[in-house]
C-alpha cells in the first residue's frame, strides 16, 4: 500500500512537469512559425502593404497573383532548376570527398597524419571573406569564372564531413573490416561494401548540411555569377530588388516557394537524419 501511495504520487509530480515541458515547446513553436507566417501572409498582399506598421494581418487585398508573378517577373523556374543542380551536385562531391578523406585519416597509417588532419581542421576557422578574392583570382586565370563547376567545387572540399566521419570510424572496431580483407576484399571494395553502409546515418548528415550550404550560398555565387541563367536561389531573390526599390509581395512568395522546397527535402531526410544523430556519428575518440 505505501509503495503504491508512492507512485501515484511520484505520477501526480511528473504530470505537472510534463504538461509544462510541452507548453513550452509549443511555445517554443510557435515563436519559430512566427516569421514564417508572417512571410507567406506577406506574399499575398500588395507590395506596397508588406512594411506598412499596424496590426492588420491580411492587406487590403488577398493577391495570389504575387505567386505568378514570381515566374514571369525572373526566370525562377530555371532559377530553381540551377539551385537544385548545384545544391545536388555539391552535396554528392562533398559526400564522396569526406567519406574518402575520413577513411584515410581514420584507417591508414601514413607519416604525419595526425599533424595533417589538424591542419585540415583548422581550415574550418578560415571565414569565406577570406577564400572569395583569391578564389576569384584563380578562377579567372583558368577562365572559370561564370561555371557550375567553380560554384560547386571550391567549398566541396570542407573538413566539417571529414571530421564528422573519421569520429564516427574511430568508435567503430575494425572487426568487419578485418573479415572483409581476410575474404580477398581489397580497399576500394571494402569501403563500398563495408565502410559506407556503416556510415549512412553519419552521411545523411553530411549531405543534408552540404546541401542546405549550397542551397544558401549568396556570397560566393554573387562574386563568380555573371549570367543571370545561371543564377542560384539567393541571387535570383535579390533580382525583386532594383532601382525603383523592392518588390516585396512578389520577393515574399517567391520566399515561400524556396523555403517550401526546402521543408520538404528535409521532411523526407528525417528519418535519416534523426538516425545518423542517435548512432553516435558524434562519437569516437
Amino acid at each position: 500500500m505505501p509503495d503504491t501511495l508512492t507512485r501515484q504520487s511520484a505520477r501526480s509530480r511528473v504530470r505537472p512537469a510534463r504538461i509544462i515541458s510541452k507548453v513550452l515547446l509549443a511555445l517554443f513553436g510557435f515563436v519559430f512559425f512566427v516569421p514564417f507566417i508572417w512571410m507567406f501572409v506577406s506574399s499575398i498582399k500588395p507590395s506596397q502593404e508588406v512594411l506598412l506598421s499596424g496590426a492588420d494581418i491580411v492587406g487590403s487585398e488577398v493577391r495570389w497573383s504575387n505567386y505568378a508573378e514570381v515566374f514571369t517577373a525572373i526566370p525562377f523556374g530555371r532559377i530553381l532548376l540551377n539551385t537544385f543542380f548545384i545544391a545536388g551536385m555539391g552535396a554528392l562531391i562533398a559526400v564522396t570527398v569526406s567519406v574518402l578523406s575520413a577513411y584515410a585519416f581514420a584507417r591508414l597509417e601514413f607519416p604525419g597524419r595526425n599533424k595533417l588532419f589538424a591542419v585540415f581542421i583548422a581550415t574550418l576557422m578560415l571565414p569565406i571573406e577570406v577564400l572569395v578574392i583569391p578564389l576569384f583570382i584563380g578562377a579567372n586565370e583558368f577562365g572559370a569564372v561564370n561555371t557550375y563547376s567553380m560554384v560547386i567545387l571550391p567549398f566541396a572540399f570542407g573538413a566539417f564531413g571529414t571530421f564528422l566521419l573519421r569520429q564516427f570510424l574511430l568508435s567503430l572496431p575494425p572487426d568487419y573490416e578485418e573479415a572483409a580483407r581476410i575474404d580477398g576484399a581489397g580497399q576500394l571494395k571494402l569501403l563500398w561494401h563495408v565502410i559506407v553502409p556503416l556510415l549512412r546515418g553519419p552521411i545523411a548528415i553530411v549531405a543534408a548540411f552540404a546541401f542546405i550550404d549550397y542551397w544558401n550560398a549568396f556570397l560566393w555565387p554573387l562574386i563568380i555569377i555573371t549570367d543571370p541563367a545561371k543564377a542560384p536561389l539567393q541571387l535570383g531573390l535579390s533580382m525583386f530588388s532594383g532601382e525603383r526599390g523592392t518588390d516585396w509581395g512578389p520577393l515574399m512568395a517567391a520566399c515561400s516557394v524556396a523555403v517550401a522546397f526546402s521543408l520538404i527535402i528535409v521532411v523526407l531526410m528525417q528519418r535519416q537524419l534523426s538516425r545518423g544523430m542517435n548512432i553516435g556519428g558524434f562519437g569516437g575518440r
